[in-house]
């Protein structure tokens, strides 16, 4: 396999396009009086199925047709302290949320879009659960703009306003559960053009629009209120949409890895046609092998056959080594025919010649195997599913065809982004026939007032927030920078402007950049941290009540104990803040207690005083005081017990 390190992204023509998905800070849902918040309470429980229906033009939508014949339903749990019947579907939406199309219009402005004159609500195809419904209501607010990212212009296609999905709890069986308090919150997706050219010019475009939409003050924070959809394609590849990438650092290497993947997958196809193969070499031939494992060793066989299941096996000719073939990191084109056959056919059995003897299969049984298949061990490899017939059947025909996709090389097809940026399918891309009109809410104009309002709240250029925070607050540019960056920008500024002349910007810029990133990069759960205990520290600080050395200690607890007030904290953990006074009586006492080490080593002691005193007093006062204080009480002590300074 390809190392992602030594591609060169221009040469293989990658082109990437981002859907970037914000959730707005509104009062309100998009199309109802519900509050924007999540809720853990007490809820009713509905039940439902979904099913495609057609288009206006009589198609059905690929991925819509999909979801259904996975044969699922549906348990919505409905908090009855925040939904009402339109998350229900059991009532009309209401009218679109104005505040939230304000937001909108004027992210639009920002970004140079020409917004349209009257805004229609569309309906999307969506029949995976997430939206009771069935589909997902978007309004299309503006198109064209642009954004620029390091002197690069980076088009924008089109900027949408939409309501979130419910949020999914968990999955049992054919069972899938959602909480619909998610649903209906206001979501704007911003499209770029597909002209970005490298990993990392994703991840700085994506940077540029998050700290944009920051820069409005009316979005959400937090884990789930920001997604990342890709479009990922290269020279001889397929466009392939990567869903749910929530962290901005992971985007790179999700886009790394695609490539990679594509890449491979065209090296699977030139190895296919070197080797004389094609698709009409290939038999969908299945055989029962059942009878050799009837004394197995491996419990995930042995488990099938105990329940009446069976095992078939598919003779594949030629391809000896090419299902073991590794497209990503840990994960092979095996892997990638077993995710279609988990999502087609709703089965988890399937195994391939190239990974056995293993799940406790010997070497003798994969033996037999190609035996009884008539195939070669020497050119030819396997498929083989252990479950109930009828699944077993359909597995194998989903497996077959994955395979025979592999002779056209990469397949457009809808992926989900994992943790270590690796990808796994999710789904066939979407076709136009999702899209319909929304019947029940009627058109939006965009009135002079609309405009003005949206005028209002547009967020300042960034070279002009830049030049307040550094002329104005006298931050470093690079410190600026940061925070133009940071996820709470908004709460930074609210802060620098509540404490200045009584704080420093610096300090305040500092707690949010440095302390918390530095906390995060130990572990520790920044999301437990409300922006409320923030601003209780703070203030705390700019009163002289908590020293800003002991920021840090303070906020670890507060993450183990959310709840709690800071000031409670601070008296638990002993970092109320002292005086000048009182520090330098408690130098005078560590000073008195090492007076012989003192005698001796003169001012040299410094160090040791200062390590014993800050013992004590670290977090409750600042360090520089406290070592001028000490190096002021040695200076006294040594004058008055020698009459010079020994150094």
């Amino acid at each position: 396999m390809i190392s992602y390190e030594k591609l060169d992204y221009k040469s293989l023509g990658l082109k990437v396009g981002l859907e970037i998905h914000q959730q707005l800070n509104t009062t309100h849902k998009l199309f109802c009086s519900c509050r924007t918040e999540l809720s853990e309470g007490a809820h009713a429980v509905i039940v439902r199925r979904l099913r495609p229906t057609r288009s206006e033009m009589g198609d059905v939508d690929p991925a819509a047709l999909f979801e259904w014949r996975r044969g699922r339903y549906y348990e919505y749990q409905a908090p009855l302290d925040n939904s009402c019947l339109v998350e229900a579907d059991e009532e009309p939406p209401h009218s679109l949320n104005r505040e939230a199309l304000v937001i909108a219009i004027a992210v639009a402005k920002a970004l140079n879009s020409h917004v349209f004159d009257e805004i229609h609500v569309m309906r999307k195809v969506v029949i995976d659960g997430s939206n009771t419904s069935g589909f997902q209501r978007t309004a299309l607010i503006a198109v064209g703009g642009f954004i620029e990212v390091n002197g690069k212009v980076i088009p924008i296609e089109t900027i949408c306003l939409e309501e979130d999905a419910a949020r999914k709890i968990g999955e049992e069986g054919l069972k899938v559960t959602y909480r619909l308090d998610r649903l209906g919150i206001p979501l704007i997706e911003i499209a770029t053009a597909p002209v970005i050219e490298s990993p990392e010019e994703a991840r700085e475009v994506a940077l540029a629009i998050g700290r944009l939409l920051r820069l409005t003050g009316r979005v959400k924070r937090g884990i789930g209120t920001t997604r990342q959809d890709l479009n990922v394609s290269i020279r001889g590849g397929a466009k392939t949409e990567i869903k749910g990438v929530q962290r901005l650092e992971l985007i790179p290497k999700v886009i790394q890895y695609e490539v990679l993947r594509q890449l491979n997958l065209l090296r699977i196809k030139e190895e296919l046609s070197r080797r004389g193969l094609s698709k009409e070499v290939l038999q969908f031939n299945p055989v029962n092998v059942t009878r050799v494992f009837e004394r197995t060793g491996s419990k995930v066989i042995r488990r099938v056959l105990e329940a009446g299941g069976v095992v078939l096996a598919l003779k594949l000719n030629g391809m000896k080594g090419i299902l073991g073939y590794e497209i990503m990191p840990g994960r092979r084109f095996g892997g990638e025919v077993a995710d279609y056959v988990r999502f087609w056919a709703g089965s988890s059995g399937i195994m391939h010649s190239d990974e056995l003897p293993a799940y406790g299969i010997k070497e003798d049984e994969v033996r037999m195997v190609y035996e009884v298949l008539g195939a070669d061990p020497g050119t030819d490899a396997f498929i083989m599913v252990a479950d109930e017939e009828r699944k077993a059947l359909k597995a194998l025909r989903v497996a077959f065809e994955r395979i025979l996709a592999a002779f056209d090389g990469v397949p457009e097809e809808t992926r989900a982004a994992n943790e270590d940026g690796t990808t796994r399918y999710m789904r066939p891309r979407p076709g136009a026939a999702r899209m319909y009109p929304e019947t029940d809410i009627p058109p939006i104009v965009v009135t002079k007032d609309l405009l003005e309002e949206a005028e209002r709240i547009k967020p300042e250029p960034l070279n002009v927030k830049l030049e307040k925070l550094t002329k104005r607050y006298g931050l470093s540019r690079d410190l600026a920078m940061e925070v133009l960056s940071d996820i709470r920008l908004d709460l930074i500024e609210k802060l620098i402007e509540k404490y200045e002349g009584k704080l420093q910007a610096s300090v305040i810029a500092s707690l949010f950049v440095v302390t918390l990133r530095g906390l995060r990069s130990k572990g520790v759960d920044l999301e437990a941290i409300s922006d409320e205990r923030l601003e209780e520290l703070v203030d705390l600080i700019a009163n002289g009540k908590v020293a800003k050395e002991a920021a840090e200690s303070i906020l670890v607890e507060v993450a183990r104990n959310p709840e709690e007030p800071i000031a409670r904290i601070v008296e638990k953990l002993g970092l109320q803040k002292i005086t000048v006074e009182e520090a330098e009586r408690f130098v005078e006492e560590v000073i008195k207690a090492n007076i012989d080490e003192v005698k001796t080593r003169g001012l040299k002691a410094q160090g040791l005083i200062m390590g014993k005193v800050m013992e004590k007093l670290r977090g409750r006062i600042d360090g520089r005081i406290v070592a001028e204080i000490v190096k002021r009480k040695l200076e006294e002590v040594l004058r008055s017990s020698q009459g010079t300074i020994k150094t």
